[in-house]
Formats: C-alpha cells, sequence, structure tokens
C-alpha cells in the first residue's frame, strides 16, 4: 500500500524528465536583430545581442530578394535585419560548413541599410 504513491510519483518525474528534453529542442522561430551580409559564397548573419556570426539560410525567400532591392553596388555590404529563425547545426560540407551553426530564416521582419550603432557596433 505504501509503495503505490512512491511509484505514483516516480511515474510523474519521468514523465515530467521526457517533456522536458522534448521541449529543449523546440524548432520554434525566434526574433533574432542583426546584421547581414550577402554575395557569392558568403551568407552571414553577426547578432546584435552577442557578436555570434551564424551562416544563413533563406527559407523565406524574402531576406536575398530584399538586399539585392537595395542596389548596392558591391556584394557583401552589411545591413541590419529583423528575422524570425530558428538555428541549426551546420553541415560538415559545404560553404556554411566553417559556422558550428546554421540560421535558417522562417520571416523577414525589417531590412535597412542603416545599421543601429546603439545595438549593432
Amino acid at each position: 500500500m505504501h509503495l503505490r504513491p512512491v511509484k505514483y510519483l516516480l511515474f510523474m518525474e519521468i514523465i515530467a524528465l521526457i517533456a522536458c528534453k522534448g521541449n529543449s529542442g523546440n524548432k520554434n522561430p525566434i526574433v533574432y536583430k542583426g546584421v547581414y551580409s550577402f554575395g557569392p559564397e558568403v551568407k552571414l548573419f553577426r547578432d546584435c545581442d552577442n557578436g555570434t556570426e551564424f551562416w544563413v539560410t533563406d527559407s523565406s525567400r524574402q531576406l536575398e530578394l530584399k538586399y539585392s532591392q537595395l542596389n548596392f553596388e558591391k556584394p557583401y555590404l552589411p545591413v541590419y535585419v529583423e528575422v524570425e529563425g530558428t538555428k541549426i547545426r551546420s553541415g560538415k560540407d559545404g560553404l556554411g560548413s566553417e559556422y558550428d551553426s546554421t540560421l535558417v530564416i522562417k520571416k523577414l521582419i525589417k531590412i535597412t541599410k542603416e545599421i543601429p550603432q546603439d545595438m549593432c557596433n
């Protein structure tokens, strides 16, 4: 009789651990604010909050389009962006392999040539 509550508590702790572990790999998009550079063989995002650099994959198909519509004379010039995205581990091969993580852009929120110096210096 006395073991039944203990078994129930143990069962509930196991369920809670499984639930927490499942949420640790959450792939819900979050908003990133930073500097984006684009050009042949370069798609780079630098997070304004911590300076971390990521390779970029643009699943929204808007980031690269809007960047090119800014009509830069040269590639690789940085712009300020706010995007919704998820971070994934970069592949071992290919152009982004030198970065630990890849930022997968789901939605472009803002893009501008003016980089806020108070946020991204």
